[in-house]
């Protein structure tokens, strides 16, 4: 979608880079979701390590490759795009934090305030991640936000945030969770978009020296990310579900009664 007033191309290469957008965030939320599953069923210190890899997976490919995937393809016509490589990779961590910060509300909290309070934290850091995301873009022109879309996708943000948590507290089974991630991507991904709308570019007519980088440096990033999250994926599907180690507790637990009586029987 371009536009005479902002200048801006949100779609130059059509369907794509939204669709592609879209799987990358449904298939972080999915992985994220698994994870906050298994986090419900340990304890302890690998209750943390799970909830950290769902927190990476949610914040840095939901959110994250979601953002940066859909800006590959966004033009503005009359100036190149540059990215400040600093402010880029911030958004990443901010992104991760706050989504991090959202779970520990909800598996440490009690009841519906830390449900509120851990989607509203999750989802101001999102919607941090993108305008530290838009203020990384350089250009030789003059960027403006209309407040009242900027502040649509930002309750957007913590919607998707706040329902993302709640889901890796309650959802169970495949086609749920899968249901949830197509939920939750869709929502992030819309969100992305709405705050895009947002903003109108008016390109100076005396050039100014841009620095940064191109959006071409993005992409080992994102494939990194990436990997990344599908390694997370292969750690759920090869650590025990919470039906396995119920079973090994089980089973634990008979053995150690035999023990039990075959002592008592002997002494």
């Amino acid at each position: 979608m371009s536009s005479s007033v902002s200048n801006i191309d949100l779609f130059s290469y059509g369907v794509m880079t939204p669709a592609l957008a879209f799987v990358m965030s449904v298939l972080g939320s999915l992985i994220g979701l698994l994870m906050a599953a298994r986090a419900r069923s340990v304890g302890s210190v690998s209750r943390l390590w799970w909830l950290a890899g769902a927190a990476f997976a949610i914040g840095g490919t939901g959110v994250w490759v979601m953002h940066f995937v859909a800006m590959l393809g966004v033009k503005v016509t009359g100036t190149p795009i540059r990215y400040d490589v600093g402010l880029t990779i911030l958004s990443a961590g901010v992104a991760i934090l706050a989504v991090g910060a959202g779970l520990a509300s909800v598996f440490l909290g009690r009841g519906p305030a830390a449900l509120v309070g851990g989607g509203l934290v999750a989802g101001l850091g999102v919607a941090g991640m993108q305008q530290l995301g838009f203020a990384a873009m350089n250009m030789s022109a003059e960027v403006s936000h209309n407040p009242v879309i900027l502040g649509i996708s930002v309750l957007i943000a913590v919607a998707a945030a706040t329902m993302a948590l709640r889901s890796a507290l309650r959802v169970r089974g495949a086609l749920a969770t899968l249901g949830a991630a197509l939920v939750v991507g869709l929502a992030l991904t819309v969100m992305h978009y709405v705050g895009m709308f947002s903003m109108s570019v008016e390109p100076l007519e005396n050039r100014v020296p841009l620095t940064g980088a191109q959006v071409d440096f993005l992409l080992p990033l994102m494939v990194g990310v990436g990997l990344l999250t599908i390694g997370l994926l292969l750690a759920v599907f090869l650590s025990p579900s919470s039906h396995e180690l119920r079973e090994e507790a089980e089973l634990e637990a008979m053995i150690e009664s035999r023990r039990s009586r075959n002592s008592d029987w002997l002494n």
